[in-house]
């Protein structure tokens, strides 16, 4: 498990430096790192969508995972909850951060595959690479959001260490058609954080979570009943 140990120490290593640097910087900066935050996700979220969409061998799988998953979101309140939990401990726009913060980490292949990669293999190639993407990142959002990014980390070690946990049962399951089909989701997400991020649209992301259900029961289901 070394790889997310040392996936986990780059997010708090890059938060904390992220967060010096913040209180060197001014107000009129701050909002310029606010707004190249807004179109790094919204960049990075396309290039996801864009790179994988070509492959989708279910081109409308995303339409109604976004439209179930989204009103399931809704309905749970999942984005008025979290942002609820944040306001209590911060009275800063953490919140929206740390939501862009979970999907960047969290939901790739390489935060996914690379816990499965670990445990199966012993090879933690993905996952340091991950580690470098995500330590810079985390700088980027610290000197944004502040400290408060670092809780984060933690999030990302229950997620990669749930799937290494797993990891048996999962590696039989994850195929590449079911990554494409996450990571098209997975992009739309990020994308919409950065709208938020940039006082575009307030998406509210984390009510788009259990979008990414929808493509892993349509798997199981098509398992069952080839489609």
């Amino acid at each position: 498990m070394i790889g997310t140990i040392v996936n986990t120490s780059t997010i708090l290593a890059g938060s904390v430096l992220g967060s010096v640097v913040k209180k060197g910087i001014k107000e009129e900066y701050q909002g310029a790192l606010y707004t190249a935050m807004g179109l790094a996700a919204t960049v990075l979220g396309i290039n996801t969508v864009v790179g994988n969409m070509p492959n989708s061998q279910y081109p409308v799988l995303f339409i109604l995972s976004l439209a179930a998953g989204g009103l399931l979101g809704t309905m749970l309140n999942v984005d008025g909850r979290f942002q609820n939990l944040v306001g209590k401990f911060s009275k800063s726009n953490l919140g929206q951060g740390l939501s862009t913060g979970i999907l960047l980490y969290c939901i790739g292949s390489l935060s996914i595959l690379g816990p499965i990669q670990s445990a199966l293999n012993n090879d933690n190639t993905f996952l340091f690479t991950n580690a470098t993407l995500d330590f810079v990142t985390s700088m980027v959002l610290a000197s944004t959001y502040g400290i408060g990014m670092a809780l984060a980390a933690g999030v990302l070690f229950l997620w990669q260490g749930s799937i290494y946990l797993c990891a048996g049962a999962l590696s039989a399951f994850i195929s590449p058609e079911l990554m494409c089909e996450i990571s098209i989701v997975g992009g739309i997400l990020i994308f919409s954080s950065g709208l938020s991020i940039l006082g575009i649209k307030d998406c509210k992301a984390l009510n788009l979570l259990p979008s990414l259900l929808i493509p892993i029961l349509w798997f199981i289901v098509k398992g069952f009943l080839p489609i």
